[in-house]
């Protein structure tokens, strides 16, 4: 997995960026952010082809941006599942003894949801 990160700068109308870190090598210009983006995503998935990419960039201030490009390593699907080690499945041979461990705590969040708890009711 490879992450180039690029402080973007326009000056005089051109947007210019560099890559910063400890192998801040790649460098792009462009007349607008749109085509500094492709240009940069480029040269990175260039230098490091292992995998899916995904991008992202930020404004600082009008004449200043951050841009960020990840490549490889499941570009985000690991956050999903909320688990700290990728999001990878970590029990086997157990597997349906978590569709019934939901149902169970669903069953509990749906109790403790109930007015009855509160001594009053929404219609009195």
């Amino acid at each position: 997995m490879g992450v180039f990160t690029f402080v973007c700068r326009n000056s005089g109308g051109e947007w210019n960026a560099k890559q910063i870190g400890e192998s801040g090598d790649l460098e792009a210009s462009a007349a607008d952010v749109y085509t500094l983006q492709r240009s940069l995503v480029q040269a990175a998935a260039a230098k490091d082809s292992s995998g899916g990419v995904q991008s992202s960039f930020a404004m600082v201030t009008p004449s200043s941006a951050v841009f960020q490009v990840t490549i490889g390593g499941g570009c985000g699907g690991g956050f999903i599942g909320g688990a700290a080690s990728g999001g990878a499945p970590a029990a086997s041979g157990g597997g349906a003894a978590a569709p019934a461990a939901e149902k169970e705590e669903e069953k509990k969040e749906e109790k403790e949801e109930s007015d009855d708890d509160m001594g009053f009711s929404l219609f009195d």
